[in-house]
């Protein structure tokens, strides 16, 4: 929860109310979060994130949030492959431009 009283996206995307000790809130905004956080809980679930989340290091949870809604928006775009989609094509396009280099 923010300092307006505002809920965090998560709370505001799942329609509750966002309590003090949030696990989400210093991560989704109450402007932008929705959006980003619904990716993350058709994906994955806010249930299992929120699990998550609480057996990683806090100093740790913002990379952790940032891998997570990267992976979610990914599986939306491509179910089968996700972010391995386009680690591959990021490899062949490294791979085209060394052969140009050589």
């Amino acid at each position: 929860m923010n300092g307006g009283g505002a809920p965090c996206g998560a709370c505001k995307f799942l329609r509750r109310k966002c309590v003090k000790g949030c696990v989400f809130a210093p991560f989704f905004s109450s402007e932008e979060g929705p959006a980003h956080f619904a990716a993350v809980h058709k994906i994955f679930g806010a249930s299992n994130v929120s699990k998550l989340l609480l057996h990683i290091p806090m100093q740790e949870r913002c990379e952790a949030i940032v891998t997570i809604s990267y992976e979610a928006e990914a599986r939306l775009r491509d179910p089968v492959y996700g972010c391995v989609a386009h680690i591959y094509a990021l490899q062949q396009q490294v791979s085209l431009d060394s052969r140009y280099v050589s």
